[in-house]
């Protein structure tokens, strides 16, 4: 054991399944361990990195406004929390945006808009999907649907029920009178990287509509450009918007931010929905602090400047392109949109004493790629959106030679 490592296993709570690896440092797409070995970064900080580790630009934001303002509280206003809401609206649609620490809790701040809203009609329950992912509060893990996620933690809040994804029909006999909305990843990420088809979101639009519930998108994962658009929903099809969008991860580029966005849209004499939520009803001590939101409004400010829109979906479909074709026997399906690309592996892969993904993700590892596991089978490839074309190329010919070696190993 590293020194490191003695330290976490004596001082740190367990909960994390962490690999053997002592991270240093990093620049752009690469880390480095202490030993000064390099890495090439293609799941960074799963997702949350979308402009590569220690961004100058986004560290001098950060630097300029630590140095004038850190915190408040949210009992007054600052500048860069109303710049970065005004931006996120401009970005999704007339509404409102809350802001807090995590994907968890915009996921749990959605759940609440939902109960307050149907308070009035007496309807609470909330529609979401097998192995989809909402967080780890009591509340998101009631949410989620896995089963893995719940053990141990019961009893859970009630209200919430998991449907099959992509399955309109089974959505529609579901419904009833108690049903109040329905929450969805537009692209199940920690599922595996499968989209939902446009036909499943126009028809979720639709049924919300019908019986007056709120439709609510967790684009945690997938949010804020990694799809090749703003809006994940959107790399799907065009005409679908939402009334509720939570964001986390990618939005400042690792410093500890999430936000929700609510529709301006009037459903009875309460007015918005984006007032909903009044004084003393939702807070947060943190939440939209003048540092994180100075970092957030620098990321979409690159992004938007540098063309990483477009640059994500041409280099995630060349990074998907080049996966496919190494026809490798141990893959069974490629699934990508944006810089979201999910490599399903075999269900013939070798039997080893450890996962499929695991078992790949720590021989990817060992030769110095970092890669993200999904569940038992699926190995997700989430590099920043500025990545470049020969470190796409470099990531590919690294994961070849892993699937090479595993074939001769076996």
């Amino acid at each position: 054991m590293s020194e490191l490592s003695e330290a976490y296993a004596s001082h740190v709570v367990p909960t994390y399944g962490r690999f053997d690896l002592d991270i240093e440092s990093g620049a752009g797409c690469r880390v480095r361990d202490f030993e000064g070995r390099e890495y090439l970064d293609f799941g960074a900080g799963i997702a949350v990195c979308s402009l590569g580790h220690s961004h100058p630009e986004v560290t001098a934001a950060v630097a300029d406004q630590a140095s004038r303002l850190v915190h408040c509280s949210n009992l007054y206003r600052t500048a860069p929390q109303a710049q970065l809401a005004q931006r996120l609206v401009e970005i999704t649609g007339p509404g409102k945006a809350f802001f807090c620490n995590s994907g968890a809790e915009a996921n749990e701040g959605l759940i609440k808009l939902a109960r307050r809203f149907g308070s009035a009609t007496s309807r609470h329950r909330i529609l979401t999907f097998t192995n989809s992912f909402h967080g780890r509060t009591l509340a998101c893990i009631a949410a989620t649907g896995q089963e893995k996620v719940k053990k141990d933690f019961g009893p859970l809040p009630e209200g919430f029920a998991h449907l099959p994804f992509n399955d309109l029909e089974a959505v529609r006999a579901a419904v009833d009178e108690k049903t109040i909305a329905i929450l969805v990843e537009p692209i199940q990420g920690e599922g595996g990287i499968h989209p939902a088809t446009p036909e499943f979101l126009r028809g979720l639009r639709e049924l919300c509509d019908d019986r007056g519930m709120l439709l609510l998108f967790d684009e945690v994962q997938c949010g804020l450009g990694r799809t090749g658009d703003w809006c994940g929903w959107r790399s799907i099809g065009e005409g679908v918007e939402p009334d509720g969008v939570s964001w986390a991860k990618g939005i400042a580029n690792g410093f500890p931010l999430g936000s929700f966005w609510v529709s301006s849209k009037k459903f009875d004499e309460r007015g918005p929905l984006c007032d909903l939520l009044g004084p003393g009803s939702h807070g947060t001590t943190y939440g939209g602090n003048p540092v994180c939101c100075a970092a957030s409004l620098k990321v979409l400010e690159i992004i938007e400047r540098d063309g990483l829109l477009a640059k994500s979906s041409e280099l995630g479909n060349a990074l998907a392109a080049a996966l496919k074709s190494l026809e490798s026997p141990l893959i069974q399906e490629i699934r990508d949109i944006g810089l979201m690309v999910g490599v399903e592996l075999s269900p013939d892969f070798p039997k080893t004493k450890r996962t499929p993904a695991l078992e790949v993700v720590n021989r990817a590892m060992a030769a110095g790629l970092l890669l993200i596991p999904s569940g038992e089978r699926v190995i997700r490839f989430l590099p920043p959106l500025n990545v470049d074309s020969r470190e796409i190329d470099e990531a590919v010919q690294k994961f070849a030679a892993v699937l090479k070696g595993v074939s001769t190993a076996a």
